[in-house]
C-alpha cells in the first residue's frame, strides 16, 4: 500500500528536524510493509534521508521585520506553488515543522478550503513563552488536527486550550550521546594536550553575519590574547558561510578554524569534547550545547527598525532568548540582547565562566535540572509511530 507525507519546514534546524522525522517515519513505515513517500520544503539532510525536496527553504529565513522584508516575495511564491501540490496531490498528512509565519498560514489556508488533509504540527512556536500584542496566540490549534509537543509547558499552553496535543519530548534527547575522551579527540583533531576549544556558533540565517558574528569574533580576540591555550572552531551549517567566517578569522588574526557542513557532523563529537566555552546565537543549538554540559553565553541582535517595531508597536513581549532559559523561566545561561549585545560584556562574563569553578558549577546544575524537563529517548520515534499509525 502507497502512503504519501507533505512536509513543510524552512530553517537549518527545521531542516535537521525534518530529516530526523522523516528517517523515523519511513523506519516505522517498513515495520509495516508500507511504501511511503515524503514530499516538501527542506534542505539537504531531509534530501538525504530521502525526501524529495520540493524546495530548499534554509536559506530564506531570517528573524526580523526588516531583515525579513526581501524574503516575503520569494516565501509567498513558495507557498503558492506548495499550496497548489497539496490540493492537486493530497498526501495522507501534512506535518508542519517549526518556521511559524509560513507554516501558520499553509494551515489556515487549507482548513479554509475545508480539505480534509489531517494537518499535524511537530515544533510548534512557543506561544507558552513570548507574547505579541493583546496576548492572543496563533489560530494553530483551528487548523491542527494534532500538535507533537516537545515541551511540557508547550503541552500544557495548548491542551488548556481544547487542542489535541501529544507530549513526545525535546528531539535533541535522542541526538545526545556520550562525548569520546579528550585524549581521542586531540588526536583526531591534532591539537596539543594543553589546546581547548573556544566555539563560535554564530549565524544560520544571512543576516546574523552582519549583526552577531563581528561581536563574536572580536570577543573571541580578546579572549584568545588572554587565553592563548584557546583555539577558535567555527562550524558552519551553509556552505555559503564557509568564506565568510574564514575572511573573519583573518581579519581579527584570530587562530582557528572553519569546519565546513559536509565535516561537521563527524567532527562535532570531538570539538564539543574539547570545548571549554561557547559564543553562539539564540536557537536549536543552546539545547544541544546544555545536554552535554558545556558552558555557552548567548547573544543576539536585529536591526534597530526591528527592534523599535517590536517593542513599541507589536508589544512583543519576552524575558528570555534562550530556549533552555525559557523552559526554565530563570537565567541558567547568560544572555546578551541588543544594547547589551558588547565584546567588552560578554568577555567579562567569558572570563568568568573561564576561571571561576563557582561560575561552571551554577550553569552544569542549571543544566541537571533542564534535563529532567525533556522527556525520555525515542522521542522522534514515538512521534513516528503515531503518526504511521494514523494514515495506515
Amino acid at each position: 500500500m502507497n502512503k504519501k507525507i507533505f512536509i513543510s519546514t524552512g530553517e537549518v534546524s527545521g531542516d535537521l528536524h525534518g530529516s530526523l522525522l522523516s528517517k523515523a517515519l519511513f523506519d516505522e513505515a517498513g515495520k509495516k510493509s508500507l511504501k511511503l513517500e515524503i514530499c516538501g520544503l527542506g534542505g539537504e539532510r531531509m534530501k538525504k534521508e530521502g525526501v524529495k525536496i520540493l524546495q530548499d527553504t534554509t536559506s530564506i529565513s531570517a528573524i526580523g521585520i526588516w531583515e525579513a522584508l526581501p524574503l516575503i516575495l520569494p516565501t509567498i511564491r513558495i507557498q503558492r506553488k506548495f499550496y497548489k501540490l497539496l490540493k492537486k496531490y493530497p498526501p495522507d498528512c501534512l506535518i508542519l515543522i517549526d518556521y511559524m509565519g509560513p507554516n501558520i498560514n499553509i494551515g489556515t489556508k487549507l482548513k479554509r478550503s475545508r480539505n480534509n488533509i489531517p494537518i499535524y504540527y511537530y515544533i510548534a512556536p512557543q506561544e507558552w513563552a513570548w507574547r505579541v500584542g493583546n496576548n492572543s496566540t496563533t489560530n494553530l490549534i483551528n487548523f491542527s488536527d494534532k500538535i507533537f509537543a516537545i515541551f511540557k509547558q508547550e503541552a500544557n499552553f495548548y491542551k488548556r486550550r481544547g487542542g489535541n496535543v501529544f507530549w513526545v519530548g525535546h528531539p535533541m534527547i535522542d541526538l545526545t550521546k556520550k562525548l569520546p575522551s579528550k585524549k581521542v579527540s586531540r588526536t583526531i583533531l591534532k591539537l596539543r594536550e594543553n589546546q581547548n576549544i573556544l566555539l563560535l556558533m554564530p549565524a544560520s540565517r544571512p543576516q546574523e553575519l552582519k549583526y552577531i558574528l563581528p561581536t563574536f569574533l572580536k570577543t573571541a580576540k580578546k579572549l584568545q590574547l588572554r587565553y592563548p591555550s584557546l583555539i577558535v572552531y567555527i562550524p558552519s551549517c551553509r556552505g555559503v558561510f564557509d568564506e565568510k567566517f574564514r575572511k573573519g578569522l583573518v581579519k581579527y588574526e584570530i587562530k582557528g578554524k572553519v569546519i565546513s557542513q559536509q565535516d561537521d557532523s563527524e567532527l562535532m563529537p570531538y570539538i564539543y569534547s574539547l570545548t571549554k566555552l561557547a559564543l553562539c546565537k539564540s536557537g536549536t543549538v543552546n539545547m544541544e550545547l546544555a545536554l552535554y554540559g558545556i558552558p555557552q553565553i548567548i547573544g543576539y541582535r536585529v536591526s534597530r527598525v526591528t527592534a523599535f517595531i517590536a517593542k513599541k508597536i507589536l508589544n512583543f513581549q519576552v524575558r528570555f532568548i534562550s530556549p533552555v532559559n525559557l523552559l526554565m523561566k530563570k537565567f541558567i545561561i547568560p544572555e546578551f540582547v541588543q544594547k547589551n549585545f558588547d565584546e567588552k560584556k560578554i568577555f567579562y562574563k567569558a572570563c568568568r565562566l573561564l576561571d571561576l569553578k563557582s561560575e561552571k558549577t551554577k550553569i552544569k546544575k542549571g543544566y541537571a535540572l533542564l534535563k529532567k524537563e525533556l522527556g525520555e529517548e525515542g522521542v522522534v520515534d514515538r512521534a513516528a509511530k503515531e503518526i504511521i499509525n494514523s494514515i495506515n
